[in-house]
């Protein structure tokens, strides 16, 4: 069989999302293939919509159920267990891919013997096949036979794990799986896995449709999502040293380490929780300083933040009461403040 493609699903029948996931899935135009999608503890009617598909198409679809919630990283996890394909992809049971991707990606792998191949993805907020904000996923410097400048690249920036498939036969001679019960999961998996292959290549085309509505991951942030983040963040660095990849590129991870763990995290943090509290801030403080406590003298770190934020990150250091207050009043001012006078300026 030439690919598996993996879907874990948690609640998605609502506004047809899962059915419209599976029916672009279903509809390929490769043969020899399978989906395993795996119900990962569903409270509505999601497990009963894969087993209609189960029986309309049981050559090529299978249903697992999880009935504990591991979330997606534990659901893909079930699915790798039990898949058959010589590729492996992922796909999320909200978003749909264009109906030549796994063609096109296999074609690709095989044209130039990459035993990991990318494209880019759409951001859209409506179920069609029209083609919305392009997102490029990974740049031209990452492709190729992967060597020691490639991995570093790709360390910092891997890039979506769903717009890609694997060479399943690195994923298993590496013992490759996911975090389990946890948001956020690619994050810590991505960078291990990339480092764990030979040669990348990807397709210039957006072939992925990563649907934006409100109940996605990215768009509700809680404190239990930020603690993942900082778990994942975590899980990054034990795995960099587990798999021997640590040494090699430190200053590659710490930058991750501090983008994933720290910068993202405050930022996020800040805009997304109603009521953020100075003991998550100073908590997040402490863990960066406590993994690298100069992760802001990273030669990656200085290009990729600007003054601003990187003031603030430090200030958040020194005080974390200095910083939500200064925070909140710059907010304010720039969200409520500002625009009144900006206003008052256009009608004089």
């Amino acid at each position: 069989m030439k690919l598996s493609i993996i879907v874990p699903v948690h609640n998605m029948v609502e506004d047809n999302k899962l059915r419209f996931c599976l029916d672009s899935l279903v509809n390929q135009t490769i043969a020899d293939y399978e989906i395993i999608a795996v119900d990962d503890a569903s409270t509505d009617d999601s497990f009963e919509v894969l087993k209609e598909y189960e029986s309309k198409y049981p050559w090529k679809f299978k249903a697992l159920r999880s009935y504990e919630n591991i979330k997606q990283g534990g659901a893909r996890n079930k699915g790798l267990d039990v898949a058959r394909g010589e590729w492996v992809g992922f796909v999320d049971s909200d978003d749909w891919v264009a109906p030549d991707m796994y063609e096109k990606l296999l074609n690709k792998a095989y044209a130039t013997g990459a035993d990991v191949v990318g494209c880019d993805y759409n951001m859209t907020g409506e179920q069609s096949m029209k083609i919305g904000r392009v997102v490029s996923n990974n740049s031209v410097e990452q492709t190729g036979i992967l060597d020691y400048e490639k991995y570093k690249l790709l360390v910092m920036d891997p890039g979506s794990m769903v717009i890609k498939i694997y060479y399943r036969e690195v994923i298993e001679a590496n013992g490759l799986r996911f975090p389990e019960k946890t948001f956020y999961e690619d994050n810590a998996a991505s960078p291990i896995w990339l480092l764990c292959f030979s040669h990348f290549e990807r397709v210039d085309e957006p072939l992925y449709y990563y649907y934006q509505h409100d109940e996605s991951t990215v768009h509700e942030i809680s404190i239990d999502k930020c603690n993942d983040r900082l778990n994942m963040g975590k899980k990054l660095i034990e795995d960099a040293r587990k798999f021997g990849f640590y040494k090699q590129f430190r200053q590659e991870f710490e930058f991750a380490f501090s983008k994933l763990y720290y910068m993202n995290t405050l930022f996020t943090y800040m805009l997304g929780v109603k009521h953020p509290k100075i003991s998550f801030l100073k908590k997040m403080a402490k863990g960066i300083k406590e993994e690298f406590p100069d992760f802001d003298a990273n030669i990656y770190y200085q290009r990729a933040f600007d003054e601003e934020q990187k003031k603030m990150a430090q200030m958040n250091i020194d005080s974390s009461f200095q910083f939500l207050v200064y925070f909140k009043l710059l907010y304010f001012y720039r969200n409520h403040i500002r625009p009144l006078i900006l206003k008052d300026k256009r009608t004089e």
